[in-house]
């Protein structure tokens, strides 16, 4: 980390790192703090504060006074050099970034990279997201009660937006709601991952170098068990989150009546057809496995194959997956570093075991390797009837495991797949495109991919999902108009003589 840069982020207590938060253009310790852990090996990374709502409420009080409209009071021109200068300084730091995501999320270098790209990428795409800030213009002579009046519908920021940040993602999420926040007017809380806060604190150092107002922005590191009073904090009209079903259910229940953006659970099913391209299908299932160690909400976690060529299909994911080389993500050879947390791995093995009880067989994987590490794991379940009550079919189990099964009409595919109460993303691979049209009409799913597995990327399409994965859209341009409200003015120009209708 470059120490002169970064080095109002924390103070050195005991050898390690104890970073702050950043509070309106204050770097603060708090009165309690929490170990964050590397989950390559357990060592103790530093420490960051551990906020309460007391020590939270004074800086949201000053943000809904004073921050959201020094925001909304700087030109929109003003706010894109600022983003523009914020992709410069994390391209300059880049493999400081990079490096927070290794040892703090357990990334190999490649996949922080392309976290890091896509983060500067993002910021300098804000040019996109004005197209959709514009209003419009409505005249009022198509009805006789609005005659000789007109309006002009436009939008404005909310005010304050509150962006919870995910581990798997720490800091693409992060600079993505800030940019469609911020870029719009609003004045933004973030709010970072428990488990992998670094990157969102080192991103405030560099909004903070930025010159972006200080008053309109802030990281505060609450617990996510202490968000509660934030959340349904009435100042704040805006809440992005992405996380699980459950969280954004919690948030829900908490915040009341607000505007929500919530990218939540998925687990993503791919049907493959008897006339898809095999191999090449393999390979993308397979990587939709044990990309980020599955720890990805678009992870492929459901194989629904016809029954002519599962045992062809089946065996070559297998062959892909038994090349993955498992371990340090350090190492330029790994292709898939630890899960986040013990308790993942063993959600994960309770999930196996789970399916196997209930009469699943297991193709390849399913062992622990030591500490945070695992093999990916395919599991065919032959017996249906008992998938409703299987773990790894019914909820999402964020890790490199997935079930296949096979199918044999598009109907029995279709409501394979739509049955689970997700609908994030799902995936087509055929060639047959009267197949793929009928399909993917009937897929009750946010986003579908035909002949690919999911990749959210810059949200460059939309992305979210319908049931229980989510409300609204993340990404460029769509997002915007989820943190704008929309105002319409009336002007009333009867007996002026400004309009003369023949009536």
């Amino acid at each position: 980390m470059d120490e002169e840069f970064f080095s109002p982020t924390y103070i050195l207590k005991d050898g390690k790192r104890s970073f702050k938060a950043y509070m309106l253009g204050d770097w603060i310790l708090g009165k309690r703090e929490q170990m964050i852990f590397s989950p390559i090996d357990g060592n103790i990374i530093g420490t960051v504060p551990r906020l309460t709502y007391a020590e939270v409420e004074p800086y949201i009080r000053e943000l809904y006074e004073k921050g959201k409209w020094k925001i909304r009071n700087t030109p929109g021109y003003k706010r894109i050099e600022y983003l523009e200068k914020m992709a410069d300084l994390i391209e300059k730091y880049r493999e400081d970034f990079a490096e927070s995501l290794v040892i703090g999320g357990g990334k190999t270098k490649a996949q922080a990279l392309g976290e890091v790209n896509a983060s500067i990428d993002r910021l300098r795409k804000a040019v996109l997201d004005i197209r959709k800030i514009y209003g419009e213009y409505v005249p009022g002579d198509w009805d006789p009660s609005t005659i000789e009046t007109e309006g002009i519908i436009r939008k404005e920021p909310y005010g304050i937006v509150l962006a919870i940040s995910p581990f798997n993602y720490p800091l693409f999420d992060t600079v993505a709601k800030f940019t469609y926040s911020a870029v719009s007017g609003n004045a933004v809380i973030i709010k970072p991952p428990s488990q992998v806060p670094i990157p969102s604190i080192m991103f405030a150092r560099v909004v903070e170098a930025s010159g972006f107002p200080k008053e309109s922005f802030m990281v505060a590191t609450v617990p996510g068990e202490e968000m509660d009073d934030i959340v349904s904090d009435p100042r704040i009209e805006v809440i992005s989150l992405t996380g699980s079903s459950i969280t954004g259910k919690k948030v829900l229940k908490a915040g009341g009546i607000k505007k929500y953006m919530m990218e939540l659970g998925g687990g993503d099913p791919a049907i493959v057809f008897e006339d898809a391209e095999i191999a090449e299908a393999s390979k993308l299932i397979a990587t939709g496995i044990f990309s980020y160690a599955g720890q990805r909400c678009d992870a492929i976690k459901l194989i629904i194959a016809q029954s002519s060529i599962i045992d062809k299909l089946k065996q070559s994911i297998v062959n892909v997956l038994s090349t993955v080389k498992v371990g340090d993500p350090r190492n330029p050879s790994t292709d898939m570093g630890p899960l986040i947390s013990r308790e993942a791995v063993d959600e994960m093995i309770k999930g196996i075991r789970d399916a196997l009880e209930k009469g699943g067989k297991l193709l390849y994987g399913g062992r622990v390797i030591e500490g945070n590490y695992v093999e990916p794991t395919l599991i065919e379940v032959e017996d249906k009837s008992a998938l409703n009550e299987m773990s790894l079919y019914r909820d999402e189990i964020f890790a490199p495991v997935a079930i296949i099964l096979s199918f044999e009409t598009e109907e029995e595919a279709i409501k394979l797949a739509n049955r689970r109460r997700f609908g994030l993303d799902a995936s087509i691979f055929a060639k047959d495109l009267n197949k793929i049209r009928k399909t993917l009409r009937y897929l009750e799913y946010g986003a579908i991919y035909i002949n690919d597995i999911p990749r959210h990327g810059i949200g460059y399409y939309p992305y979210g999902g319908r049931k229980e994965s989510g409300i609204g859209r993340e990404s460029i341009a769509y997002s915007i108009e989820e943190v704008m409200a929309t105002k319409a003015i009336i002007y009333n120009y009867r007996g002026k003589r400004v309009f003369e209708y023949n009536v």
